[in-house]
């Protein structure tokens, strides 16, 4: 959010702070708090008042989900901002920039916290309308800004409209969300539907099915999936992502958006601008140096490496977002599936250390999963462009070019030589398995073995076999260890985005903190959103509120006054035990034994009636 000749975004930001705070201060006016301070008896009616108002339940709440992620998605310009370091409130030494850094993002944090803090208020006519007025001001804002000034140095007369049009998308479903809430409180308060009020629940529908799937004898024959279900993406109707899964998604999506079109653009405008110096240099050597000169030699490849980089440039970049978008949907498919796993209790996939994390470790990483994501996923795009954009440059220099110049052939013959050299290196590994398959392991114990035991034949034979065979896999050696260290490198580079895998090797796991804050995460929700948890809680807490509701009749009965005294209130109490429990009257001392009449316990309840 640069300065535009439209309107200031970033002053806009700092006057938003006065009426961002006055909303959050009507609503936690509005908010009671369970325990009352002893200060507060002075006043009568702030007793209670100004309590916490929670902007957005990171861990077990799952109502609003898609108004929360496009809340996220409005917020994604000035997130963009905090992650390029360009949001400075004032200026300051370089050593104090952290310090810099955390009071931008908590001015941003406080900016945009009435988009979330009028989504979950349980006030929703005062918040509709405060949240709407407030969506308004920034949408119109954002609007004026466009309209005065469309265009860019870099995308043209549509530059702004191209990059901002996620976030008025964003924006527009918050304006019509708001209007929803008032007009649906409006109609509840007016008795002109029969609706009720959404009341935050313990335990969620789709909860409860998963519970029954478990308690219910599995299918002996499974149903067809579809190839989408198959290949792409199998939905779950007992599974839903929590509000910060899909908040972290929209942005890491929104990002990618508009970090592809400014990587593109500037790009663009670099290697166009690096042709153009290009012709330049190459007709101010010729004027003045003569053609006799390395300088002007050379020009043509500097103008070759030009165009090749610019094309192979523009279609890693292609690549890179598709490959970065995969990995965003593909981190929640792996969060759905190692959260499965955890309710069923299977670990195997964590390393053993990560069996019983801290607590603290665990909480924490609760709060840096969704920066820490957005971050690597935006991080990891530029890295794995670059990692592409090599193996492209690669690939030209030693297959298209070579074959634009002399031919197919030619490059032919010698890749040949290089395939059979390579051919040779495998074929002597595999020579190792063969020989050793045949010849140096004993025969199978049963013929349906599928392979032979682990246990030697010919040892002698073996002996000489891997005393000669230890010379040449030394020079073995030097070539696999290159492919080593590459293979590794070009795995870590490009699984940077992927903070649900290690890019460790194992036992190293715990210098991996992406993996680490994944892991922590994880652990977490698993504990707090377990279904067979939550249902358990949920019946404990009914069976609790039940019980507190005959004590509370038992105490209406006790708070009877008359002359009697107590002893009127033992009679109400008998007789609400006894019409509670009708088995009772048969085994009290006064009654005499009676034949099994089906009348008995209606003369018995008479015989109370009237002694009482």
């Amino acid at each position: 959010m640069d300065s535009h000749c439209g309107v200031s975004l970033d002053l806009f930001l700092h006057v938003s702070l006065v009426p961002s705070v006055c909303i959050v201060a009507a609503l936690s006016f509005l908010q009671q708090r369970d325990k009352p301070q002893l200060f507060e008896e002075r006043f009568p009616y702030l007793r209670g008042r100004f309590g916490f108002v929670v902007p957005l339940d990171f861990l077990g709440s799952l109502s609003n989900r898609w108004s929360y992620g496009f809340a996220f998605g409005a917020v994604t310009p000035s997130v963009l901002q905090l992650f390029s370091e360009s949001y400075t409130p004032f200026n300051v030494p370089v050593w104090a920039k952290a310090i810099v850094y955390l009071i931008g993002a908590l001015e941003v944090g406080v900016a945009y916290m009435p988009f979330f803090a009028c989504l979950s208020t349980s006030h929703k006519a005062l918040g509709g309308i405060l949240g709407l007025l407030y969506t308004l001001a920034w949408l119109i804002v954002r609007l004026w800004d466009v309209i005065t000034c469309p265009g860019g140095q870099v995308l043209g007369d549509y530059e702004q409209i191209i990059l901002q049009w996620p976030c008025f998308l964003c924006l527009g479903f918050l304006l019509g969300r708001f209007i929803y809430m008032v007009v649906k409180d409006v109609r509840i308060r007016l008795q002109l539907q029969n609706e009720q009020v959404e009341e935050e629940k313990l335990v969620e529908s789709h909860q409860f099915r998963y519970i029954q799937t478990l308690l219910r004898k599995p299918p002996e024959r499974s149903s067809e999936k579809s190839w989408f279900q198959r290949t792409v993406y199998d939905w779950d109707p007992y599974f839903k992502f929590p509000n910060r899964m899909i908040g972290t998604s929209v942005i890491s999506l929104i990002g990618l958006y508009m970090m592809t079109l400014g990587d593109y653009s500037v790009s663009g405008y670099v290697f166009s601008m690096l042709v153009e110096l290009t012709y330049s240099l190459d007709e101010l050597a010729h004027s003045i140096n003569g053609t006799n000169n390395l300088f002007v030699a050379l020009l043509p490849y500097v103008d070759e490496f030009g165009h090749v980089a610019w094309k192979a440039w523009f279609i890693t970049t292609m690549f890179a977002s598709l490959t970065s978008v995969t990995y965003t949907f593909h981190v929640l498919a792996c969060y759905r599936k190692h959260i499965k796993r955890l309710w069923a209790g299977d670990k195997s996939f964590l390393p053993q250390k990560f069996h019983k994390p801290s607590p603290a470790v665990s909480v924490a990483a609760i709060t840096r999963y969704s920066g820490w994501q957005i971050a690597f996923t935006l991080w990891g795009y530029l890295i794995v462009h670059f990692v592409q954009f090599v193996f492209a440059l690669l690939f030209m220099y030693l297959v298209v070019l070579p074959i634009q110049k002399g031919g197919f052939l030619p490059w032919f013959s010698h890749l040949s030589v290089l395939l059979l050299t390579v051919f040779i290196v495998i074929a002597l590994v595999v020579l190792q398995v063969l020989l050793v398959q045949i010849f140096f392991l004993q025969d199978k114990l049963t013929p349906e073995d599928k392979e032979k035991p682990l246990a030697l034949n010919n040892r002698k034979a073996f002996h000489n076999f891997n005393y000669f065979f230890f010379f040449y896999n030394v020079i073995m050696g030097l070539s696999n260890c290159v492919l080593r260290l590459l293979n590794s490198c070009i795995v870590g580079t490009w699984l940077v985005p992927r903070i649900d895998r290690t890019i460790m090797q194992r036992g190293y796991e715990s210098m991996d903190p992406g993996y680490r804050t994944w892991i922590g995460m994880i652990m977490a929700d698993h504990y707090h959103s377990n279904p067979v948890m939550v249902c358990f809680c949920h019946l404990l807490l009914r069976g609790t509120l039940e019980r507190r509701t005959v004590a509370n009749a038992y105490s209406h009965f006790s708070s009877i006054d008359s002359p009697a005294g107590g002893r009127v209130r033992v009679r109400w109490l008998l007789f609400y035990t006894l019409l509670k429990n009708p088995k009772l009257i048969l085994l009290r001392k006064r009654q005499n034994p009676v034949p099994h009449d089906p009348l008995t316990f209606a003369r018995a309840m008479t015989s109370v009636v009237k002694n009482s």
